[in-house]
């Protein structure tokens, strides 16, 4: 381990340069970081990267799904729910059967359990690869909210399909009844798991002396913990990392303190950057000792079901999009839902085209065991990981190099689902200062009137400007500010749930803001 360490230093060295470059050059950083292991894996000499197939979902899975469930708007998670519910779970299961059917069919030794564990494999959509491109274009924000709502769950809907598909090939005989109640249990267990786990943590956080350096280990400890309990109850531990990161999520402003706030998102940032980058160099990497694995398949013959499988999937999930709207708008006369208005074939396309594929299906992909509990080896695993890889590899390039453009040329509507950038920017710098000033007439009358600092910021409130002077402050008056910012950021939480308009990263921006502010009073 020691003497490769230099080389997976130069890794992520080279991940940084390639991130930057593909910013250069606007194009999505996955699609250079698997082109970039692909060429570096043929250079000679170079380590062959490995890791234990028991341990690549603990060490990646965990951390990158918090993250993604902290980043993600509960209110449009739940606006959107019924098209994301349809992606994550409907889509990725018919997903799964289309390809199951297919390789069953068409490749030579492939059960259907066989089938079903690549469909679990391959069905799950990557969020960094099409975040992204994303980056790069405008989109409405309602498909930024499905997509965003999508990856989070349809991770756990795939990988359960895969651990029932594990237990069809190893044992032989798949028992519906057993089924049932196991998935059943898969998710309760899963998502109460992560809720008693965010709970305790939640505790600790608000009672225990912590202070920011110790709120971070804590929160990097957090999905751990959240994943490994869940799997030792042996119920989802996905499910328990997305509930228990959405659950803390939802109340960060009642347990951590502003300096964690905004110190542990730089932390997590870096963190997931690293983890994604790695993820995405790995895939390229072990293409030489995949194909080096390939028995009684030439490497045509593999490709050609690489290709295959990858036409299925894009065509199911295109299919799938112009389903989910014409059951929507079916659905309207019958239910309420969040917009009932005809999208027209343009965003149905486009949302059928962001089907890349990555982190999950690698990891799940590398985590097929060797060999099976008896000792014989597991069948056809090397083929599987090869056409995992394809998959991959065709879906970033095909895809993901032609989505920018797609977007460019199809130009999007607007839906008018959130107000303006600057409208709502403007709207809220003018009520959120006015509501301060009320709140500063009302409570600290005699203090404004007796303190020039307290006189100032009112005055700038009035002018709606949020920022002070670096005006030495006696610590009254310090007390005086944070009851304030306090009392702002409970009006932004509240405004954030009272308007369906407002685009909730405007609201966090803001609150960010608000934490900078307190920040500045430990230096003032």
């Amino acid at each position: 381990m020691m003497e490769n360490f230099p080389f997976y230093l130069s890794l992520i060295v080279a991940i940084v340069l390639l991130i930057m470059l593909a910013n250069k050059i606007k194009v999505a950083y996955p699609v250079l970081l698997v082109l970039a292991g692909l060429a570096i894996s043929f250079i000679p000499g170079i380590p062959a990267m490995h890791i234990d197939p028991e341990l690549i979902f603990i060490i990646f899975l965990p951390p990158l799904l918090y993250e993604a469930a902290w980043a993600i708007s509960w209110k449009e998670l739940w606006r959107w729910r019924r098209i994301i519910g349809s992606f994550a779970f409907v889509v990725v299961f018919l997903t799964a059967m289309s390809v199951a059917f297919i390789a069953n069919r068409f490749i030579p030794g492939f059960s259907l359990a066989l089938g079903f564990l690549l469909g679990g494999i391959v069905s799950p959509p990557d969020a960094v690869s099409a975040g992204a491109i994303l980056k790069f274009v405008k989109v409405p924000k309602r498909m930024q909210s499905v997509l965003e709502g999508e990856s989070l769950l349809n991770d756990a809907s795939s990988l359960i399909i895969f651990r029932f598909a594990m237990i069809a090939v190893a044992t032989g005989q798949f028992i519906w009844q057993e089924a049932a109640l196991s998935f059943s249990w898969m998710l309760v267990g899963g998502v109460s798991v992560g809720l008693l786990v965010g709970w305790v943590f939640m505790k600790a956080h608000k009672y225990l002396p912590t202070d920011a350096n110790t709120d971070i280990v804590l929160s990097i400890v957090t999905p751990y913990i959240m994943y490994i309990s869940a799997e030792e109850v042996h119920s989802s531990g996905v499910l328990a990392v997305v509930s228990g990161g959405l659950f803390l999520s939802n109340q960060r402003h009642l347990f951590l303190s502003s300096t964690s706030r905004l110190r542990g998102v730089n932390v997590w940032e870096s963190l997931c950057f690293v983890l994604n980058g790695l993820v995405f160099l790995m895939i390229g990497l072990d293409l030489p000792e995949i194909t080096a694995g390939l028995e009684g398949v030439s490497i045509g013959s593999a490709i050609g079901y690489g290709v295959l499988i990858t036409f299925v999937l894009i065509l199911g999930r295109i299919l799938s999009a112009y389903g989910a709207v014409i059951v929507t708008l079916i659905a309207r006369y019958f239910i309420t839902v969040a917009d009932d208005r005809n999208p027209g074939p343009k965003i149905p396309f486009v949302l059928g085209w962001t089907g890349m594929r990555g982190v999950v299906s690698l990891a799940a992909a590398l985590s097929i065991p060797v060999h099976l509990s008896n000792g014989a080896a597991f069948p056809q695993r090397n083929l599987i990981l090869f056409i995992t890889f394809i998959v991959i590899l065709l879906t970033l390039l095909l895809q993901g190099l032609t989505l920018p453009y797609i977007i460019r040329k199809i130009k999007m509507p607007d839906f008018g689902d959130t107000l303006p950038e600057e409208e709502a920017e403007s709207m809220l710098r003018k009520q959120l200062a006015g509501h301060a000033l009320q709140h500063l007439r009302n409570n600290y009358s005699e203090q404004l009137q007796a303190q020039p600092v307290l006189q100032q910021m009112a005055r700038k409130w009035e002018n709606s400007s949020l920022l002070i002077d670096d005006a030495q402050m006696a610590e009254e008056i310090k007390a005086v500010y944070l009851d304030i910012l306090n009392q702002q950021r409970q009006w932004l939480l509240a405004k954030n749930k009272q308007e369906q308009m407002l685009d909730e990263e405007i609201i966090r921006r803001h609150l960010q803001l608000l934490d900078l502010e307190e920040e500045k009073l430990r230096f003032v």
